[in-house]
């Protein structure tokens, strides 16, 4: 998952990204769930405001 969200950004900023995760350290898997959560519903904000479209699985295909 890293390596998908790493590719998807400039080099600088996945340098900056590297850097705050060193500085975290170990995070509660309770606040990850939390941040994986607020993603997730940021994400599903987006698609019904039609600003992204969501893959549903590898059968959807956008022409």
């Amino acid at each position: 998952m890293k390596e998908k969200i790493f590719s998807n950004l400039s080099q600088r900023a996945g340098e900056m990204l590297k850097d705050d995760l060193e500085a975290m350290g170990p995070v509660r898997l309770t606040e990850v769930e939390e941040a994986q959560q607020a993603v997730v519903r940021a994400a599903k904000e987006l698609e019904a405001d039609g600003t992204i479209t969501l893959g549903k699985g590898k059968d959807d295909v956008l022409v």
